[in-house]
C-alpha cells in the first residue's frame, strides 16, 4: 500500500473504529436496568441473585451502595470481555500479518455483529454472558485497525494516525452511551410480546442498534476497506510465531517494544483504576447522579478526542513521542493528585482535564512507539499484542482501585494511582531511541 494514500486509510481507519465503539458503548447506561430486569426474571437463587447479594452485603457500608453495585456489576461484565481480549487480541493481529488485515477485520467485525444478535435474544443471564464473551473473542478491530495505520505511515507520522484511532475511540464512548440511554426505553416487548418467547427483552432495541451499526460497518469494511498488508510481507518469519498471550508478548524482542508495553500496562492500570472508581468518588463527594456521570465522562471524552484530533497530529513530529509521553504522564500525575484531594465541582473537573489532556497525550505515542519499534512484517501481532496487554490492566486495574476504596476511602485508588504512575514517567525517559524506519526481522535483542 502506497504511504501516499495515507490520508485516505487515517480516514477509513476513524470511521470503522468510531463506528465499532458506538455499537459496543451502548450498553454501558442501561447497566442497572440489566441487573434488575434479570434478577427479577430468574430470582435471587439464580446466578445473578447471588450476585447482586453478594455485592450489596460488600457495599452496604458505604454511601451510595446501590449505585456502587450497580457499577461493580458493570465492571465484573467489563472484565470478562477485557479478559476475552487479552487472550484474542495477538491472536487477531497474527492472523493480520499472514492473511492480510482487511481478511481478519472483517471476521471480527462480523463476529461482534454476531455478538449483537445473540445480545438481542438473551432471555436469560447467561445467554447475555455469552454474548459478552463471544464479544471479548472478537474484539480484535482496533489492533488490526492500528496495524493498518502502521501500513501506510512513516514513522514520524506514526502517532498522527494512531491520534486518530484515539480520536474515534474517545467519540465513540462519548455518542455510544448517549444512544444507549436514548434507546433504554425501547421495551420491544411492547410491540411483539410474543418475541419474549424466543428471548426478545428489554433491551433488545438497544441490541438492535448495535447490531445495525456492527453490520453496516461491516458492509463499509467491505465496499471500501483496502488491503494495506502486502502478499510478499505476509507470514515472513511470523508462521511459527507463539499466539498465547504473554508468549506474544515476548516473540517481539526488539529494543523499545517489551519495555513501551511494560509502560503501558502500568499507566492503563492506574487509569483504568480511576476510571472505574470515580463514580463513586462523585456520587460521595458531590452527591453526583447519573445524568451528572454522564456530563462528567463526556468531558473527558471530547477532551480526549480533541487532543488527539488535533494537538498530538502537530506536536509529536517535532518534539517526538517519547517525550509527549513523558509531558502526558506528568499530566496524568497532577491529575490523579487533584481528582483525589478535590472539595469542589469545579475543582475535579479541573483534575479530569489534566487525566483526559495526559492520557491524549500518552496513549498514541505509546501505540506509535511500539509500531515504530517493531519490525514491518509483524506490525499486526505488535499491535495486537500493545492492544492484549491494555485489556489486561482494564481487567487487573478497576479490582485494585475497587478494592482500594472500599478498604482505605475515595483518596486511596488516586494516591496509590498518582504512586504507580511515577513508574513508568520515568521508565519513559530511558526508553531506547527511535528508529526511522522499522527494524528488520532479524533484529533480537531487546535491552527493555
Amino acid at each position: 500500500m502506497n504511504k501516499q494514500e495515507s490520508p485516505r486509510i487515517l480516514g477509513l481507519v476513524f470511521l470503522t473504529v468510531f463506528i465499532d465503539l458506538v455499537g459496543f458503548s451502548i450498553i454501558f447506561p442501561i447497566f442497572p436496568q440489566l441487573l434488575e430486569h434479570y434478577v427479577s426474571l430468574e430470582g435471587a437463587d439464580s446466578l445473578i441473585g447471588q450476585l447482586q447479594t453478594f455485592l450489596v452485603e460488600l457495599t452496604s457500608t458505604r454511601k451510595g451502595a446501590d449505585f456502587a453495585v450497580v457499577t461493580l456489576f458493570g465492571g465484573i461484565l467489563g472484565s470478562i470481555y477485557s479478559l476475552l481480549q487479552f487472550l484474542f487480541a495477538p491472536v487477531w493481529g497474527h492472523l493480520s500479518d499472514l492473511k492480510g488485515r482487511r481478511t481478519a477485520l472483517l471476521f471480527t467485525l462480523g463476529g461482534t455483529a454476531f455478538s449483537y444478535v445473540l445480545w438481542f435474544f438473551s432471555g436469560s443471564f447467561a445467554l447475555l454472558i455469552g454474548a459478552r464473551i463471544l464479544g471479548g473473542v472478537m474484539a480484535g478491530n482496533i489492533s488490526i485497525a492500528s496495524a493498518a495505520v502502521s501500513d501506510t505511515t512513516s514513522g514520524k507520522d506514526r502517532a498522527k494516525g494512531m491520534g486518530i484511532v484515539g480520536m474515534a475511540i474517545g467519540l465513540g464512548f462519548v455518542v455510544g452511551p448517549a444512544i444507549g440511554g436514548i434507546s433504554s426505553s425501547w421495551d420491544l416487548t411492547n410491540q411483539w410480546p410474543g418475541g419474549a418467547s424466543y428471548g426478545v427483552n428489554p433491551f433488545s432495541g438497544p441490541a438492535l442498534i448495535a447490531f445495525v451499526l456492527a453490520t453496516l460497518n461491516w458492509l463499509w469494511a467491505l465496499k471500501k476497506f483496502p488491503e494495506t498488508h502486502p502478499k510478499e510481507r505476509r507470514g515472513q518469519g511470523g508462521q511459527k510465531r507463539p499466539l498465547m498471550p504473554f508468549r506474544a508478548l515476548s516473540s517481539i524482542r526488539v529494543p523499545g517494544v517489551m519495555r513501551t508495553n511494560f509502560i503501558s500496562f502500568m499507566y492503563l492500570a492506574a487509569f483504568s483504576g480511576m476510571e472505574f472508581t470515580l463514580t463513586f468518588l462523585a456520587a460521595e463527594r458531590f452527591q453526583f447522579g447519573p445524568h451528572d456521570n454522564m456530563w462528567m465522562f463526556v468531558f473527558v471524552g471530547l477532551t480526549i478526542a480533541l487532543v488527539q484530533g488535533g494537538i498530538v497530529r502537530r506536536v509529536v513530529p517535532r518534539v517526538g513521542e517519547i517525550k509527549v509521553a513523558f509531558v502526558g504522564l506528568v499530566c496524568m500525575f497532577i491529575g490523579f493528585l487533584v481528582v483525589g484531594f478535590c472539595s469542589s465541582v469545579g475543582v475535579l473537573y479541573g483534575g479530569l482535564g489534566f487525566m483526559a489532556v495526559g492520557s491524549a497525550l500518552a496513549m498514541p505515542c505509546f501505540s506509535a512507539l511500539v509500531s515504530r519499534y517493531a519490525p514491518e512484517n509483524a506490525q499486526g501481532l505488535a499491535m495486537g499484542s500493545f492492544r492484549s496487554i491494555g485489556a489486561l490492566s482494564r481487567a487487573i486495574g478497576p479490582l485494585f482501585g475497587g478494592v482500594l476504596y472500599w478498604l482505605l476511602g475515595s483518596q486511596a485508588p488516586y494516591a496509590a494511582g498518582a504512586l504507580v504512575i511515577l513508574v513508568p514517567t520515568f521508565l519513559t525517559l530511558s526508553l531506547p531511541p527511535v528508529p526511522e524506519t522499522a527494524p528488520g526481522e532479524g533484529s533480537k535483542a531487546d535491552p527493555a
